[in-house]
Order: C-alpha cells, then sequence, then structure tokens
C-alpha cells in the first residue's frame, strides 16, 4: 500500500493508497480533513490527498514511518470493526502512535465489548480503563472508583449489555441510591416509578448508548433489563444477573452489605463511585469507602481506581476535575465524609 521515496532537499516521503471512497472516509471516522491536519500535527509530518492516494511527507524518516505505521493500524482497526472508526478511537490509536505507545494497542482493541450489532463496539480508552473491563470479566464483584467522566458506569454497562446479549446472564439490574445532589428537588409528582425516574435517568442515558431505543425499551417492558432505586434491593437474591451500582458513594453502610448480599449463583456485580462526590446527610459515613476497606483483600473481588487521566469526557472535564482537586490542595481541603 505505499512506496519510500526521498528528494534531493532531504524530504523523505511514502504514499498510502486506499482500496475504496467509502474505506477512505471511514477509516477517518468521517472527518477526513480534520483528522489529516491532525495526523500532521500530532506525527510532524505533512499530508497531502489526491483521488485515493494521501502522500506522508517528512524531514525525518522516522515521522513518516509512524505516520505509516499508524495509517496501517487503523486499517486494521476498520477491517476488524467493518463500519466506521468511532472518532474517540482515532484519536486513541493516533495519541499511542504520538506517544510511542503502539504495541499497547493490540492489548486495548482485544478488549472491545460488543453491545447491539447496530451500536459501535466500546474501546477502553486508558490502560485504568483497560484494567477495569478485564478485571470486570475475571472477577465476581468489581468496585470502580474514581472521578466523573471517566467511564466506571459507561464500561459496566457496555459489559452487562453484551453479557446479556451473548447469552451469559439472564438479566440486567441497574441501580442507585435516590439520593439529591446537593439540593432539595422538593415534591415529586405522579406514581413511585415517576418519582424516582429522575434519580436513575443517567443509567438510562447510558442504556441507550449500547441499545436501539425500541430495544431497550422492549427488554425493559419484559423486566430482562431493571432500573431501580437501591431501596428495591433489599430482600431479593439474584441469580444469572449482571448487577451494576451506581453512585455507590451514597450509599449507607448498612445499604452497601444489603446490596452486595443480593448476589446469587452466576452472578457478577459492579460498584461504581466517586468517593469526592458524597451526598449523603449529616457526617454518615459512605458505604463505598467502608466496603472497600473491608473487601479489597478478598481475592473473588477487584477495586479498581480512576484518576483524571481517565476522563473520556468533554477534555474540558478533565481541566475542571483538576482544577477542584488543585484548590483543596492548596486550601488545605474541607474535612469531608471521605476522611473519616
Amino acid at each position: 500500500m505505499n512506496a519510500d521515496s526521498e528528494s534531493p532537499g532531504g524530504i523523505v516521503s511514502d504514499q498510502y493508497f486506499f482500496r475504496t471512497a467509502t474505506e477512505m472516509e471511514l477509516m477517518f471516522s468521517g472527518h477526513f480533513t480534520e483528522n489529516v491536519r491532525e495526523i500532521e500535527r500530532r506525527l510532524g509530518v505533512t499530508a497531502v490527498a489526491r483521488d485515493l492516494k494521501l502522500k506522508i511527507s517528512s524531514s525525518k524518516q522516522e515521522n513518516v514511518r509512524k505516520a505509516m505505521a499508524f495509517l496501517e493500524e487503523l486499517n486494521k482497526i476498520y477491517s476488524l470493526a467493518k463500519k466506521r472508526i468511532d472518532q474517540r478511537d482515532f484519536l486513541m490509536a493516533l495519541s499511542a502512535f504520538q506517544e510511542s505507545r503502539e504495541t499497547e494497542l493490540q492489548n486495548f482493541f482485544s478488549q472491545r465489548i460488543k453491545v447491539s450489532p447496530k451500536k459501535q463496539e466500546i474501546v477502553p480508552r486508558t490502560p485504568n480503563q483497560l484494567a477495569y473491563v478485564k478485571a470486570v470479566r475475571t472477577k465476581d464483584v468489581v468496585f470502580g472508583i474514581g472521578p466523573a467522566g471517566t467511564g466506571k458506569t459507561y464500561l459496566a454497562m457496555a459489559l452487562a449489555v453484551s453479557e446479556l446479549l451473548a447469552g451469559r446472564v439472564d438479566r440486567i439490574v441497574l441501580t442507585r441510591p435516590a439520593v439529591e445532589a446537593g439540593e432539595n428537588l422538593g415534591f415529586l409528582p405522579g406514581k413511585i416509578e415517576e418519582k424516582i425516574n429522575p434519580y436513575l435517568r443517567p443509567l438510562y442515558d447510558a442504556l441507550y448508548d449500547m441499545l436501539e431505543f425500541e430495544e431497550a425499551a422492549a427488554l425493559i417492558d419484559r423486566g430482562i433489563i431493571e432500573v431501580a432505586p437501591l431501596a428495591f434491593m433489599r430482600g431479593r437474591t439474584l441469580n444469572n444477573s449482571f448487577i451494576i451500582l451506581d453512585e455507590a458513594q451514597n450509599a449507607s453502610r448498612e445499604q452497601m452489605l444489603m446490596f452486595l448480599t443480593r448476589l446469587g449463583f452466576h452472578s457478577k456485580c459492579v460498584v461504581a463511585g466517586d468517593p469526592t462526590q458524597i451526598d449523603l446527610p449529616g457526617k454518615r459515613t459512605s458505604g463505598l469507602i467502608h466496603a472497600v476497606r473491608r473487601l479489597e483483600r478478598i481475592p473473588e473481588i477487584a477495586v479498581c481506581a480512576f484518576n483524571t487521566g481517565d476522563v473520556v469526557r468533554h477534555s474540558l472535564v478533565e481541566k475542571i476535575v483538576n482544577a477542584y482537586q488543585n484548590e483543596k490542595v492548596v486550601s488545605g481541603g474541607e474535612k469531608d465524609v471521605a476522611d473519616e
């Protein structure tokens, strides 16, 4: 797909040939021009497209070699997916080549998560996310702890949907404590389901990223996917299930014990939370922090920690999280339930 050449002025060039215009567009996530410029900026090359050819040039042979290797890797990813490469995956692969971490890419894409056929496969994008996905696939209970936007709940949801569609579990149970985030929502009208839905909306949002709306709605109607507040878990035994507790930092010690003991035969459980966002009233100890301290040495349980480097939302989210954390360090921080 390429041919090396060097001009008299010391400029090294190579050429990458696409098979079809569709392949060229889908390999570049539908943003061909923008992503060509991104390759130039990150890998120190000049890229010129003409017909089905992309000419790569640089004064440094290593830069050209790296850019060509990136394009070959991109082609492998596209060939496996048989659909448009997600922009986030494109940038993750490009960052790996930019930082000479390209040998890690195979590990990340080997752990990709297949969800609904009409949705993009989901790939862990940081080493901590990779460790988390591997832990969920191999352990019965996994705690995911870290700041907002690090993929704790999102990846767990993807793995749950993947297990369900593959027939390895019979149902998915999604739950979170019905605790208000720093404000009083007041009286909520309607039936009990309508009253609790505002608390559970983030779980629905993630679910609809994994499944078509009609598909998800049908599974919820049939009880195969259940979304419920944590209080509804009491007294149940959940066999052949994939269970996710979100916003676990807002579970009390008693609630956490109740939840963890719902685990039945052939089931998995993921507990996700951020100890810096505890909304429990008064000075109640978070059940998440207490559980991790008590259970982290049990072999069948994994504790996976995330940090701001794992944030995969808008790039500004990482900066916001860092700014707030730095403020606490400078000011000495306020005494928090998490410190008790």
